[in-house]
């Protein structure tokens, strides 16, 4: 899996290409992803992002901004992860927070997104994931801080 191609962005600045920092993702067509869209505009130092919500019966997205503190806590959440904890990322902060709960109420993880800001909206969504999800995260996680560290340099 490669790392995000640089672009330019609207500042002018090389930003990265849009890429998934989060998918979760099943066959039943249920979804909960956050990509990185680019820079954010007047801000060199965070990245514009969204959250997306898919299912066969509900869809929603939602801005999102990100800075490097931000991608080093989900690293944080992906540890409590695979120690067999559920997690929550951007909790107690302003804007929306995401919650992993391995065991959920369909006897599969669930992914909940609380907007509470904003919208005042929480869904819930069961995932059926692949044995290898959390590889994957990692690698994700890796690849744009990778990126972020070379923008920033």
């Amino acid at each position: 899996m490669g790392g995000p191609e640089p672009s330019t962005g609207p500042t002018g600045d090389a930003s990265p290409s849009p890429a998934d920092l989060i998918l979760f993702a099943d066959e039943e067509g249920n979804s909960v992803r956050v990509t990185v869209l680019g820079a954010y505009p007047g801000q060199p130092h965070m990245r514009s992002a969204e959250i997306s919500v898919e299912t066969p019966f509900v869809r929603g997205r939602l801005d999102l901004a990100l800075w490097l503190s931000r991608l080093r806590q989900w690293g944080h959440v992906l540890d409590r992860l695979e120690a067999g904890e559920d997690a929550a990322w951007m909790n107690a902060e302003r804007g929306p927070t995401l919650s992993v709960r391995l065991r959920g109420e369909r006897d599969c993880p669930e992914v909940v997104v609380e907007d509470v800001t904003t919208s005042m909206v929480t869904v819930r969504v069961p995932v059926d994931l692949p044995d290898d999800w959390l590889a994957h995260h990692r690698e994700r996680l890796a690849s744009l801080l990778a990126s972020w560290s070379e923008h920033l340099a």
